[in-house]
């Protein structure tokens, strides 16, 4: 029996798969950071095509007022052979983890089912961000295999709200929830969670929405605020309206969490992604993209922009690339206290990585 206390106990064994501490476990990339040079991404997010089987009022790349999609072409996807050629690459640089997501539905790309085989097969960690309308038959299978988790972004809590958001018939939600309860049959080792998307018309469903998550069989349930607005003012301004009726709602669904579901509170760091004060973005070393234009940019939040388009890969390999001066002249480039005063999926990250890296090297060992 151990002699730990218990709350020590409890730390010692609590795994957060949201921390914004991993890049910490990652010595080549900071090593890399300090000495100006370019090590492998740990991490890339492919984004295999743009159409999409839904159409959410509010998707950033889809509307106009909104940071995203300015160079996107709904028509664009990777050919078979241009992403089992990044697949390759990707094997050989040591990169760690690819995660699908849009764009587009990743799950409707055609080679979807080829590709996550053959980066479990390759050792490289699997991931996708879906709407879950394709979770099924050899592409849950592939996943349910290799995968280590998915995420199904979410904003109705039945048919008809369901519907009403994304334009789709009063069939789909039901559909989406039965893919996922039948995913969480599966038993496997991949975490299914779900992204609940707050507006002013679902808040007052969390909890509801909660309790059948919970009896689906999904892990976790992160709410999270819809962007409505690349100014941060506008956006915040928004979500003071409802939430306070959030809050009371995030609550009341933590009462259903135990062993096998969690609810994860995102809400409350709406506010704080969109002004910064550094002038350079850390995290491009450990995170990039890449889009079904064939083309790699510097972050999911400027993906189809001119501001985060690093360079083309259309005519050349991904880890020709990647090394290139070309993208090391890129990276240097981007100031996010100039080019990215918009909402910042990273800026929690580059943060503690500023942080990290300011510490004095005389006073280390004074811990």
């Amino acid at each position: 029996m151990s002699n730990r206390p218990a709350k020590l106990v409890d730390i010692l064994t609590m795994k957060d798969v949201y921390t914004k501490l991993k890049f910490l476990r990652f010595r080549e990339q900071l090593d890399a950071i300090e000495s100006g040079n370019i090590a492998p991404p740990v991490h890339v997010r492919i984004k295999p095509m743009n159409p999409c089987d839904h159409d959410c009022w509010y998707c950033a790349y889809h509307v106009e007022n909104l940071q995203l999609g300015s160079l996107m072409e709904y028509k664009d996807r990777l050919s078979r052979e241009k992403m089992m050629e990044i697949i390759e690459d990707l094997t050989e640089m040591g990169v760690k983890a690819v995660t699908f997501s849009g764009g587009g539905e990743p799950l409707i790309y055609p080679h979807i089912a080829e590709a996550a085989n053959k980066l479990g097969e390759s050792g490289i960690k699997l991931a996708t961000l879906t709407n879950g309308s394709h979770l099924h038959e050899d592409i849950a299978e592939a996943f349910a295999r290799y995968g280590t988790w998915i995420r199904i972004s979410i904003d109705g809590w039945n048919a008809e709200s369901y519907a009403k958001i994304r334009n789709v018939k009063l069939t789909e939600f039901d559909l989406v929830v039965n893919n996922m309860r039948n995913f969480a049959n599966l038993n496997s080792s991949c975490l299914l969670g779900i992204n609940y998307v707050i507006d002013n018309e679902n808040f007052s469903h969390i909890f509801e929405f909660s309790k059948l998550m919970k009896d689906v069989g999904v892990n976790h349930l992160k709410v999270m605020g819809v962007i409505v607005s690349n100014d941060g003012t506008q956006s915040n301004e928004y979500h003071d309206k409802i939430k306070e009726g959030v809050k009371e709602q995030i609550a009341q669904a933590k009462g259903l969490e135990g062993e096998n579901f969690t609810i994860i509170d995102h809400y409350h760091e709406f506010p704080e992604r969109f002004d910064k004060e550094y002038d350079t973005c850390l995290s491009m070393q450990f995170l990039t993209i890449i889009g079904a234009d064939s083309k790699v940019y510097s972050c999911h939040d400027k993906a189809y922009t001119e501001l985060g388009l690093l360079g083309s890969i259309e005519n050349r390999r991904f880890k020709d690339f990647w090394f290139s001066g070309e993208n090391r002249k890129r990276l240097q480039e981007i100031n996010p206290s100039i080019h990215c005063q918009h909402h910042c999926a990273e800026h929690s990250r580059n943060l503690l990585l500023h942080e990290y890296m300011s510490v004095d090297q005389n006073h280390l060992e004074f811990v």
